[in-house]
C-alpha cells in the first residue's frame, strides 16, 4: 500500500514516465493515433445509422461500420484524384515564380510601401535580402526534391510508408467497430466513487473535442473552397495554394483570413498592377468571413470549443516540438481535455474554504 503522503509524487512519476514512452514511441504509435481520429471522426454517424437503420431494417454495427468507412475512403480517393494534383501543380507554379514574385517585391512594392510611410528605401537592403530568399529558396526546393528520391530509392522507407497505409485503414476499421465497448470498458475499471463525475468530464471533454474537430474541420475546408473558388474567378495564379492555406490557418480566428489576403493581395498587385483586382480580392475574403460568422460557425460549430487562439496555437507549436508529427495530432485533444479538467478545478478551488475563508478580525 502507498502511504497517502506519497501517492501525489507517485502520480506526478507515472506522468513523466508515461510521457516519456510516448516520446521513444513516437513513430509507433503516430498511425494507431491516426485511426483513433477517425474512428472518433466516424462513430457518430456509425451511432445514428446503427440507431435508425434503413427504413424498417434495422442495421448491425458491423454493416454500418462498413458503409461509413467506405463513404471515408471515397472521400480519400476524391481528395487524392482532384485536389492534390491540383496542390502540385499550384506548388509547381509557385516555384517557378517565386523569383520574378521576390524581384517584384524589392524593385515595386517595397520602395513604394516606403514612399508611403515616409522611410529611407536604402535604409534597409533589400537587394540583399532578395538574393537571400532566392537562395534559401533554391536550397529548400532542392532538398525537398532529395528527399523525395531518398525516400523513393529507400526500400525500408517504402515497407513504412506501405505498413502505415494498410495499418490504419485496418485498426480504424475495427476501433470505430468497437467503439462504444471500449469506452464501456474504460467506464467499468474507473472506482465507481468517482465514476459519475469521470463520466460528466468525458462528455463535456467529447462535446468540446467533436465540435472542434467535426465543426472546425468542415469550416476550414468551407472557406477554403470559397477563397479558392472565388480568387479564381477573379483570375489570380496561385488561387488554389492561397485559398486552401487560407481555409487550413484558419483553425486559429483570424489568422487565416489575414494571411490569406495579404498573400491575395500581393499575388493581385503583381499580376493585374491596378485597384480593381486588389478590390475584389478584398471582397472575396469579406463574403469568406461573413460566411464564417453568420452561417458556417453558427451552424457547425457553435460556442462550445472553448479553446482559446492563443491555447491552439501554443498546443500545436509545443506538440510538434516535443513529439513530432504525433505531437501535433495529440495537442489539440490533450489541449481541449485540460481545458475541462482546468474549468472543474477552478470551480472546486472557489468552492474551498481556502478560496471562501475571510481573513478576521
Amino acid at each position: 500500500m502507498i502511504p497517502q503522503e506519497s501517492r501525489g509524487w507517485f502520480g506526478l512519476a507515472l506522468i513523466i514516465a508515461l510521457g516519456w514512452l510516448i516520446y521513444l514511441l513516437a513513430p509507433v504509435i503516430t498511425p494507431f493515433a491516426i485511426a483513433a481520429g477517425l474512428a472518433y471522426l466516424g462513430d457518430p454517424l456509425v451511432d445514428r445509422l446503427e440507431r435508425r437503420g434503413f427504413r424498417s431494417w434495422k442495421m448491425g454495427r458491423t454493416l454500418a461500420v462498413v458503409l461509413v468507412f467506405g463513404l471515408m475512403g471515397l472521400l480519400f480517393v476524391i481528395v487524392l484524384l482532384v485536389l492534390l494534383p491540383m496542390l502540385v501543380d499550384q506548388i509547381r507554379l509557385l516555384i517557378e515564380k517565386l523569383p520574378a514574385y521576390t524581384e517584384w517585391a524589392s524593385t515595386t512594392a517595397w520602395p513604394w510601401l516606403a514612399a508611403q510611410l515616409g522611410i529611407d528605401p536604402g535604409s534597409i537592403n533589400v537587394g540583399q535580402f532578395s538574393d537571400w530568399a532566392k537562395a534559401y529558396w533554391k536550397e529548400i526546393s532542392g532538398a525537398a526534391f532529395q528527399v523525395a528520391e531518398t525516400l523513393g530509392r529507400g526500400g525500408q522507407a517504402i515497407l513504412h510508408w506501405v505498413t502505415n497505409l494498410v495499418l490504419i485503414p485496418v485498426v480504424a476499421f475495427y476501433l470505430m467497430r468497437d467503439w462504444d465497448a471500449l469506452v464501456r470498458g474504460v467506464q467499468d475499471l474507473l472506482p465507481r466513487s468517482i465514476v459519475d463525475r469521470a463520466s460528466g468530464m468525458a462528455a463535456e471533454i467529447d462535446e468540446v473535442l467533436g465540435a472542434f474537430m467535426r465543426g472546425q474541420l468542415v469550416v476550414m475546408l468551407a472557406l477554403g473552397i470559397i477563397y479558392s473558388i472565388g480568387l479564381s474567378l477573379i483570375g489570380i495564379d496561385l488561387a488554389f495554394l492561397i485559398g486552401m492555406g487560407a481555409g487550413l490557418l484558419s483553425i486559429v480566428p483570424y489568422l487565416g483570413s489575414i494571411i490569406g489576403l495579404l498573400a491575395a493581395a500581393g499575388a493581385a498587385l503583381f499580376q493585374f498592377h491596378d485597384v480593381t483586382h486588389l478590390l475584389l480580392v478584398f471582397a472575396v475574403f469579406s463574403a469568406g468571413q461573413m460566411a464564417e460568422g453568420m452561417v458556417l460557425t453558427p451552424k457547425l460549430v457553435g460556442d462550445k470549443i472553448g479553446l482559446h487562439p492563443v491555447a491552439v496555437i501554443f498546443a500545436v507549436l509545443a506538440g510538434g516540438q516535443l513529439f513530432g508529427f504525433l505531437g501535433i495530432l495529440l495537442a489539440l485533444p490533450v489541449t481541449a481535455a485540460l481545458n475541462v479538467l482546468v474549468r472543474h478545478a477552478g470551480d472546486e478551488y472557489r468552492s474551498s474554504s481556502v478560496y471562501q475563508k475571510r481573513e478576521e478580525g
